[in-house]
């Protein structure tokens, strides 16, 4: 009975660790057809591996069944290099499969032929292993295919430079380390064997590696919609008519201004173009002539206002499409009905990091007003989404009604090296 609790005790959490793995990768919306495909046909393959470690701990230490113990090792031997194959479709999807398949055949070959000649290995009739002088094939084949798993696996980890590349490789460890365990003991002495149990293991650590890959491919979809969604609402067709009107009406009156409010207006137009594909950051200095070009249209048509700018600090990188919305939203929202309308753009640096700030004079807001400032708080949304996301950054805003408006983007030391991670 005691040794039953035993095998219960090593039996039961391996099985509910592959049977909760078979169901979450069923249910997982992110992970792809052909990777649902594979991580089930491994979970199967585990399942079928723990059977066959424990049906040979039984033929080991019960009655003497020669030939039914060499059905059940052959199939060990098998089955081991094809899971190995298949963690390569994982780390590499489109690798050279035919000659993985090609050495795993050859491999179960070799203990076919244990069926009819001892040349793999051999059950006596007292029931003792014995390996014949190709029974180490399984061990040298399943070396090959690690081998190619941590050439692949550190080939990734060196174009994509995360942490998280870092799994594939533990797991090749593991499974080393198992197959040194294994030939350190006797095969009599535990039913279930530590190479299948780093497999089972490596195999839910796979699976979560694969997760965060997913999640982190659904992030920058999201941030692409998000960039899409900015450009909606920077390239408005109201400011596109109007700037077109001004610069019409412009070379009525003024021909060298309006060739250069229409070079301004073409440059802007480029440069949100260019934001779309944008997805590291910037240097502080295009966005702030990002922010010149627009507002230099706007004062075309409303010469009442001024945009000045108090640049102390430009050694920095921002997100594309930062601050020239924040001056639109000013001058549209704030400033446009002042007979002195002026904006302040000031660039500052600070202890752990940078700030950018926008100031207005204009008519003010109650942040809390959500119904009455929707438009502009979506553009002040869309902001501080990106200021969070792509460098850690924060964006303060403070207003009062009569006063006007003044907004700071907070960007922190070390934010460069975040976003270029985060776009990999």
């Amino acid at each position: 009975m005691a040794m039953d609790i035993s095998m219960l005790a090593v039996l039961f959490p391996l099985l509910l660790l592959l049977l909760g793995l078979a169901f979450i990768v069923l249910i997982d919306p992110y992970i792809r057809r052909e990777y649902r495909r594979t991580m089930l046909v491994i979970a199967a393959l585990c399942l079928t591996l723990i059977a066959q470690n424990y049906w040979d701990y039984a033929l080991a230490v019960g009655q003497p069944q020669p030939m039914l113990r060499t059905i059940v090792s052959i199939y060990g031997y098998a089955v081991r290099p094809v899971i190995l194959i298949l963690f390569l479709y994982i780390v590499q999807p489109r690798g050279k499969r035919w000659y993985w398949w090609v050495l795993a055949g050859l491999n179960t070959a070799v203990y076919l032929t244990a069926l009819f000649s001892p040349v793999s290995f051999w059950i006596d009739q007292w029931n003792y292993y014995h390996s014949g002088p190709l029974g180490y094939a399984c061990l040298v084949t399943s070396i090959i295919l690690l081998a190619s798993l941590l050439a692949q696996s550190l080939r990734r980890l060196r174009s994509a430079g995360r942490r998280d590349g870092w799994i594939p490789i533990l797991v090749i460890v593991s499974i080393v380390a198992s197959i040194r365990l294994d030939y350190s003991i006797k095969e009599d002495q535990q039913p279930i064997s530590f190479l299948t149990i780093a497999i089972i293991v490596g195999s839910v650590f796979y699976y979560v590696w694969l997760h965060i890959q997913f999640v982190r491919e659904h992030e920058r979809d999201l941030m692409a919609a998000q960039r899409i969604r900015i450009m909606m609402t920077q390239i408005q067709p109201h400011f596109l008519f109007n700037a077109l009107n001004t610069i019409r009406a412009l070379y009525a009156k003024d021909s060298p201004l309006a060739e250069r409010t229409l070079e301004d207006f073409s440059a802007y137009l480029r440069q949100n173009l260019e934001s779309l594909s944008q997805t590291d950051l910037i240097p502080v200095s295009k966005e702030l002539e990002h922010t010149r070009l627009y507002a230099e249209i706007e004062k075309q048509r409303f010469p009442n206002i001024q945009v000045e700018y108090r640049i102390e600090d430009a050694d920095f990188e921002v997100p594309a499409l930062t601050i020239q919305p924040l001056v639109e939203n000013a001058i549209r929202h704030g400033v446009r009905s002042r007979e002195n309308g002026l904006v302040t753009v000031s660039t500052a640096r600070e202890a752990g990091g940078h700030r950018v700030t926008v100031t207005d004079n204009g008519v003010g807001f109650d942040p809390k007003q959500q119904p009455s400032t929707e438009e502009l708080h979506i553009g002040i949304r869309n902001v501080k989404e990106r200021v969070e996301q792509m460098c850690g950054g924060e964006l303060v805003l403070t207003s009062e009604i009569g006063k006007g408006t003044s907004i700071a983007l907070l960007f922190p030391d070390g934010s460069q090296r975040g976003s270029k991670e985060a776009g990999k």
